[in-house]
C-alpha cells in the first residue's frame, strides 16, 4: 500500500500551513495522507488538530508520559480533543491512561537520560533541528564543556545550515550540521572563517563525508566552493552511495568478525558490526571489560548500588549470584577506588575507576596560535588514532590523528610539509581544546 507521508522531525509545521498543505494534497491525490510531526515548539498539537481538520488519513502521537518537547504531542489529549466530534478516534482514553502510567514508571529509570528541554521553544524555528537531534546535541555540548553556550551553539547550528545549503535535516544529515556547529563553537570559528579560502579548517569526518556524497545529493549540489576546502583533494561521489557499494560475503565477514572477538556472532551482531564497525568494535570491548552487563536491572546498571543493597544475578538458566554491596575505601591519588563486596557470602574487593574523580590531573602546553610547526587540537576530546611517529615525514594533507567527542570524529591534518619533531599525546589521551598534540622541526 502506498502511503503520502508528511515528516516534521523538527516540528515546524505551523496550523494554518498544515491546514493549506493537506488541503491541497487531498485534492491532488487519493493516496492516504500520514502526518509525523514533533512537539519541540510547543505548538505540534494545534497542527495535527488543523490536519485533523483537513483530511489526513493518520496522525503520530505518544503515549502521555513520553510526549511532548522532543517527542510526538500527547496522544491522550488528542483523542480527549477529538472525542464527539466527526473525526472522534473512538480510543479508551482510560486504557491509555494504564498504558501511559507503565511508560511513566520506565521513564523514571531512564532519567539521567533526559533532555534538559522542559517546555516548549520557538527557538527551534531559529535553527531547525530534529527532535532527536536536538537531545543527542545538547549532550554533546555539554559534554564539550559548552553547556552555558547552548543558544551560542544553536545560532551557529542555523548558520551552519544556511553555509551547506539549507539541507534537509534528518538522521544522520542533520547530526552532520551539529557536529560542524560544536566543531565551530569550540574553535571559537565562524561562518566567514569557515569559507574564507585561505584558512585551513579542521573539518569533523561527518562533515567531510557529508560532501563526499556518502549521504547522497542534496537537492541544488553542494556549496562549490566550500565541498573543495573541505574535501582537500578528495573525489567525489556523484551518484547514489549505494550503488558504489560491492557485494559482501555475508558468511566472511561473520568469520571474520568471530576470530577477532573470540565467540559466535548471530544475524543481529554481524548486522551491527556491518553498519557500524567502530561502535560494534568498542561494544566489544566493553563487553570483554566489564561482562555480561544486560542482565543487571536497569537501575543498577545506570546508578549503581548504595551500601548495604543486595543484589541476585541471573547469569544463565539454574545460576544466580548473590551480591551484597558493602562499601568502599577513599578515593586515591591515581582517581581509583577499592569496593568492598560479598559475592555469594564470600567477602570480595576489587580496585576501579572512580568516574566522579578527576584523578591526576595534566597539565598539556598550548599550541601558539599562528605558528604552523605548532598543531593544536580545535576541541576538547579523546584521542582515538595516532597515525604517525616521531622522526616522520609528512605532506600537508596528511593525517596526524584522530580526535573523538561523543560520536563525533575529528581528523587533524598536517598544514604544511615537514617533519614530525615531537608527538606530545597517545591514543586514550583527554585533551582540551588548543592543546598542543604535534611540534614539527
Amino acid at each position: 500500500m502506498h502511503v503520502l507521508g508528511i515528516k516534521d522531525m523538527a516540528g515546524l509545521l505551523k496550523p494554518a500551513a498544515a491546514k493549506k498543505l493537506i488541503s491541497t494534497l487531498r485534492n491532488e491525490t487519493s493516496l492516504p495522507i500520514h502526518l509525523h510531526t514533533h512537539d519541540t515548539s510547543g505548538a505540534s498539537a494545534a497542527t495535527v488538530l488543523a490536519a485533523v481538520d483537513a483530511g489526513v488519513d493518520a496522525i503520530d502521537a505518544a503515549m502521555d508520559a513520553l510526549s511532548g518537547t522532543t517527542s510526538q504531542p500527547t496522544l491522550g489529549s488528542l483523542v480527549a480533543a477529538l472525542a464527539g466530534g466527526e473525526r472522534d478516534p473512538e480510543l479508551d482514553s482510560k486504557a491509555i491512561r494504564q498504558i501511559s502510567f507503565y511508560w511513566e514508571a520506565v521513564r523514571t529509570q531512564y532519567r539521567a537520560f533526559e533532555s534538559d528541554l522542559k517546555g516548549g521553544a520557538s527557538e527551534v524555528y531559529l535553527h531547525e533541528m530534529p527532535g532527536g537531534q536536538f537531545t543527542n546535541l545538547k549532550e554533546q555540548a555539554r559534554s564539550l564543556g559548552l553547556e552555558t553556550r547552548w543558544h551560542e551553539v544553536a545560532q551557529t547550528y542555523a548558520d551552519v545550515n544556511q553555509m551547506f545549503g539549507d539541507i534537509v535535516k534528518v538522521t544522520p544529515s542533520s547530526k552532520v550540521v551539529g557536529d560542524m556547529a560544536l566543531a565551530m563553537v569550540s574553535a571559537g570559528l565562524t561562518r566567514a572563517d569557515v569559507e574564507d579560502p585561505k584558512r585551513d579548517i579542521a573539518f569533523p569526518d561527518s562533515v567531510v563525508g557529508f560532501f563526499a556524497g556518502d549521504l547522497g545529493q542534496p537537492p541544488g549540489g553542494f556549496p562549490a566552493a566550500l565541498q573543495k576546502k573541505v574535501l582537500k583533494g578528495k573525489k567525489a561521489l556523484t551518484e547514489r552511495p549505494g550503488s558504489y557499494l560491492k557485494d559482501v560475503d555475508l558468511e566472511a565477514e561473520r568469520k571474520k568478525i568471530a576470530d577477532e572477538v573470540g565467540h559466535p556472532i548471530d544475524d543481529f551482531r554481524l548486522a551491527s558490526y556491518l553498519m557500524y564497525p567502530k561502535v560494534y568494535a568498542d561494544f566489544e570491548k566493553t563487553r570483554d571489560r566489564y561482562g555480561p552487563t544486560e542482565v543487571l536491572p536497569t537501575p543498577v546498571y545506570f546508578y549503581g548500588l548504595h551500601e548495604g543493597d543486595e543484589l541476585l544475578v541471573d547469569i544463565e538458566k539454574g545460576k544466580t549470584l548473590v551480591l551484597q554491596y558493602l562499601g568502599r575505601a577513599p578515593t586515591n591519588e591515581k582517581g581509583e577506588v577499592r569496593v568492598f563486596f560479598d559475592l555469594n557470602g564470600q567477602p570480595r574487593t576489587i580496585l576501579v575507576p572512580d568516574r566522579l574523580k578527576v584523578g591526576e590531573v595534566k597539565l598539556r602546553a598550548k599550541a601558539v596560535v599562528g605558528d604552523a610547526k605548532q598543531v593544536g587540537a580545535p576541541m576538547p576530546g579523546v584521542i582515538s588514532t595516532l597515525a604517525v611517529k616521531e622522526g616522520q615525514k609528512v605532506t600537508a594533507g596528511d593525517v596526524l590523528c584522530s580526535i573523538e567527542a561523543m560520536k563525533m570524529e575529528t581528523a587533524i591534518h598536517a598544514e604544511v610539509d615537514g617533519v614530525i619533531a615531537e608527538l606530545l599525546i597517545k591514543p586514550g589521551d583527554q585533551i582540551d581544546a588548543k592543546d598542543l598534540l604535534v611540534r614539527f622541526e
